[in-house]
């Protein structure tokens, strides 16, 4: 069921396919003794579809709302991981993360803007 779910929604698939790269980019981050900030990502990065998941089953459109606020919240967090990462010579350049992260927060402010108007 989770799966169906998963597939037939886009914020839930793209935050889903955001954090199968942030953990493969976070291994090799670990591997490369990179562990603080491997760790400050992983979470904050796969946090982003836990909150969206989350947001799947609320108590009330305000409970949809500020789930949605968290994960774009995350999502902030992550992009200032990922620019630490960018901007540092001694870290590995984080592909395709940031334009991944880019289209989940505007999915993001999208949902949030049409949950507030609808409310």
């Amino acid at each position: 069921m989770r799966k169906e779910l998963i597939e037939s929604n886009p914020l839930l698939k793209l935050s889903v396919e955001f954090s199968l790269l942030v953990i493969n980019y976070c291994e090799r981050l670990q591997a490369e003794k990179k562990i603080v900030i491997a760790n400050q990502l992983l979470r904050s990065g796969t946090s982003i579809g836990a909150n969206a998941m989350e947001a799947q089953n609320p108590e009330s459109r305000a409970d949809f709302i500020h789930k949605m606020k968290v994960a774009a919240k995350e999502a902030g967090e992550t992009q200032y991981w990922l620019l630490l990462c960018e901007s540092s010579e001694d870290y590995p350049v984080p592909t395709g993360l940031s334009d991944k992260l880019e289209s989940l927060n505007r999915l993001l402010g999208s949902i949030i803007s049409s949950a507030k108007r609808n409310n």
